[in-house]
């Protein structure tokens, strides 16, 4: 759908009447992965006219498959997605963790881990759940794919408030409110309140994600394989050809001080991978090698956004860009469907975005720092650093139910959605 919203300013007639009516607010959602697609549909569906800029080229496909649990279900279920979703449902049935050998130590139910409750949570691969959620609004909101934002200029609340928005592709714009949901690197973030380095925690972690072909006979499973500060992770979604592979290691070093060309430069960033898993035996040589070979290499810091606050001015922010749990939470997605439909919630029925922005934070922040909290558990259980912790990792698995999962189900489904369809302002 192409628009020009956003250029206008005041109040217009009602079509077909002498009467006025309050005009369209209109939003600028930056990214569309999760976070910016679920938001538009709810801005939509409560009459905002919505604009979404990606500096990709479509949607992208693919991708690890995300978990959707808790109250991030009473969501999918709200945008009428849930039937779809199970269509698409990942059936993983065992994750199993291995000593240095290969041998299996326990071998578990992936809910053990998360969570999750088994036949009532969904998994699936997250590019299906970016393609199903663009499904609904690429007919009703406008998508503007292989740009971005260059620059905002926020000229406040007065009578002619608004942000000023200059693309990178030339067009300038005008829109009432900017929302970021474009991710843990955040450049809409950067844009209005600075450096991330202020803003990242690291979780003691960086990672290495690929594919590989699938010749170790894996079959909607995982399987994990711990040294002390190092692990190897292969995982099959059902009958695949491919695996996705990681590559994790413990290192204290933050974004902005790993080897700055481990960011910028693939061929540091296998350098760096293979130079830590040198003297690592069972099948680690073979990922090493296809980590060098693959196309699709992702390398990261394993890391969390706190912000003191989600929102400045006429710009919001939503999802990793906010508060980016990692993905050793495994609450990452479900978080930004949950974001996407209390921000859009408040802005529905409030004509005050300050007073909206405030409610938003407010009937979030706890429960999203519950959430982020859960990526320590999991490290616990994926990454154990020292001997010591592996040690007591291995003990674990021997209980029916892990700590980590056992705590995670308190914790993924405590907030109750609010029903901001009625109009009326909660109190």
């Amino acid at each position: 759908m192409t628009s020009t919203y956003g250029t206008e300013s005041g109040r217009g007639k009602a079509a077909g009447t002498g009467t006025t009516a309050p005009r369209e607010r209109s939003v600028l959602i930056s990214g569309a992965s999760i976070a910016g697609p679920a938001l538009a549909y709810w801005l939509h569906r409560y009459g905002f006219a919505v604009t979404v800029v990606e500096k990709a080229d479509a949607v992208r496909g693919g991708g690890y498959p995300i978990d959707i649990r808790g109250t991030a279900l009473r969501v999918v279920e709200r945008m009428g997605l849930l039937p779809r979703l199970w269509d698409a449902h990942v059936d993983s049935r065992q994750v199993s963790f291995l000593d240095p050998d290969g041998s299996v130590r326990a071998s578990v139910r992936p809910e053990t881990m998360t969570g999750g409750v088994d036949g009532r949570d969904v998994e699936v691969r997250r590019g299906d759940l970016a393609d199903l959620l663009y499904g609904l609004v690429r007919d009703d909101v406008e998508f503007l794919f292989g740009d971005s934002i260059a620059t905002l200029d926020d000229r406040g609340d007065g009578p002619d408030g608004g942000v000023d928005v200059v693309f990178r592709g030339g067009a300038r714009r005008t829109f009432d409110l900017v929302v970021g949901a474009d991710g843990i690197h955040s450049h809409t973030r950067g844009l209005v309140m600075g450096s991330e380095a202020r803003y990242h925690r690291s979780l003691g972690q960086c990672f290495a994600g690929f594919t590989l072909p699938n010749d170790f006979g894996l079959s909607h499973e995982g399987v994990i394989r711990n040294t002390p500060g190092r692990g190897a992770v292969l995982y099959a979604v059902e009958e695949s050809e491919d695996l996705h592979g990681f590559l994790v290691f413990a290192s204290d070093l933050a974004p902005g001080t790993v080897p700055a060309a481990a960011f910028r430069d693939p061929a540091a960033q296998r350098e760096l991978v293979a130079s830590v898993f040198a003297d690592e035996g069972w099948e680690v040589p073979r990922m090493v090698a296809a980590m060098r070979e693959a196309d699709d290499l992702f390398f990261d810091v394993a890391g969390q956004i706190h912000l003191p606050s989600w929102s400045t001015g006429r710009v919001a922010l939503v999802g990793d860009a906010a508060y980016a749990p990692s993905f050793f939470s495994g609450q990452g997605s479900s978080i930004a469907l949950i974001g996407a439909y209390v921000l859009a919630g408040e802005l529905a029925v409030r004509e005050d975005h300050t007073a909206a922005f405030a409610a938003y934070e407010n009937g979030l922040r706890e429960f999203v720092e519950a959430n982020q909290a859960l990526a320590h558990s999991g490290l616990a259980v994926l990454a154990p650093r020292t001997a010591e912790d592996l040690a007591a990792r291995n003990e674990a698995l021997a209980e029916p139910t892990l700590a980590s999962g056992e705590e995670g189900r308190s914790i993924n489904a405590a907030l109750e959605l609010r029903d901001y369809a009625s109009g009326a302002v909660p109190v």
